[in-house]
């Protein structure tokens, strides 16, 4: 069956920055579109970030375009959020996604 685990969620101070990872399986990576939503009480799902299968194109949300970078590793099958230059409102429970498929999620805090 489809997994999407997340990892790499933690309590940062603004400024600062963390790497976001998502282990895939049970469908063919590479032929997939692959995505990063976050959450916050009370709002629903946001699209941050989306990449191709191949990785060539990607698109990030407004808020969070010059400071998040999505990559993607066809041979690993992982797909990677690097958050630069974080602020208090990216604090968040952040999502991996592929069509109807979500993972668990992680906490992502960033706080003083």
């Amino acid at each position: 069956q489809v997994q999407l685990v997340e990892s790499g969620g933690d309590l940062v101070q603004p400024g600062g920055s963390l790497r976001l990872s998502c282990a895939a399986s049970g469908f063919t990576f590479r032929a997939s579109q692959m995505n990063w939503y976050r959450q916050t009480p009370g709002k629903g799902r946001e699209l941050v970030a989306a990449i191709t299968s191949t990785g060539d194109t990607t698109r990030y949300a407004d808020s969070v375009k010059g400071r998040f970078t999505i990559s993607r590793d066809n041979v690993k099958n992982t797909v990677h959020l690097q958050m630069n230059s974080l602020k208090p409102e990216d604090t968040a429970v952040y999502y991996c996604n592929r069509g109807g498929n979500w993972g668990q999620g992680t906490q992502v805090t960033v706080s003083s």
